[in-house]
């Protein structure tokens, strides 16, 4: 875990991830040493388990990026397997209310700043030797990513991002423009709205704005919009596109 991702995160500097929804250690080591910031390691939509979500994280953890995983739900044990695996942080989907936040955030923390549960023998606090360290710490170390992905999330924003331990409010583009009616437009008025929306609420309460890019048309934008924890792409989608490329290539001769 990057003891100074969260400060940076923080710092509002521009981080480049990519999703890795494989669950592959391979291709996660491979995006890794291709110089990602962060790595954000799908446990919502990929196909893994925690027997791939350990090789992942062993795997990323001689590169300089740092290890999002994003959760299937917002329910406390996720948690505290991908965060006792050695994760750097969480992303959370489907956060719609501060309660909601609230709670992520308390899954996150240990006691007395949370509830998370409390292990001395996992991959995080070094089996053990790095326990101390860890358990002061890891409240100021971990991220917490909160995805925005329904209208109801949009109106409280505010109360979301005043939360202490949120630290990134992430747009969900997809589900975010199905929950609206609009679904995969992303120049219609009511999401680019939405996003700009995002990041007031984010700036408001001294907290970062992330987002996935779907194009590389739209990173210029986000970026001017205020947009500074950004994914863009996926390992999946690399390979499909680069063995459709290679295909092409041998069909056209």
């Amino acid at each position: 875990m990057s003891s100074s991702f969260r400060t940076r995160v923080l710092a509002g500097e521009w981080l480049a991830g990519t999703f890795i929804n494989l669950g592959s250690p391979l291709t996660a080591e491979i995006a890794g040493r291709a110089g990602f910031d962060w790595l954000m390691l799908d446990y919502e939509h990929g196909p893994g388990s925690e027997e791939t979500l350990l090789g992942q994280l062993q795997a990323v953890s001689g590169t300089r990026a740092a290890t999002i995983v994003r959760l299937a739900a917002n329910e406390p044990p996720r948690f505290k397997r991908a965060l006792d695996l050695g994760a750097g942080g969480v992303m959370v989907p489907y956060v719609n209310t501060e309660d909601e936040a609230r709670a992520a955030v308390a899954s996150v923390r240990y006691p007395p700043w949370g509830a998370r549960g409390v292990s001395r023998f996992n991959r995080a606090a070094g089996f053990g030797q790095d326990f101390d360290d860890y358990y002061q710490h890891a409240h100021e170390r971990l991220v917490t990513m909160v995805q925005v992905e329904t209208p109801e999330s949009i109106s409280n924003l505010d109360a979301i991002a005043a939360v202490d331990g949120v630290d990134v409010l992430f747009v969900g583009p997809l589900d975010l423009t199905t929950n609206l009616g609009i679904q995969g437009a992303f120049d219609h008025p009511d999401f680019v709205r939405a996003r700009q929306q995002v990041v007031a609420a984010a700036r408001k309460a001294g907290k970062a704005a992330g987002i996935l890019a779907t194009a590389p048309d739209q990173l210029p934008v986000l970026k001017a919009e205020g947009y500074t924890a950004l994914a863009y792409g996926s390992d999946g989608g690399a390979v499909t596109g680069g063995l459709r490329s290679s295909l092409a290539a041998m069909r056209s001769v």
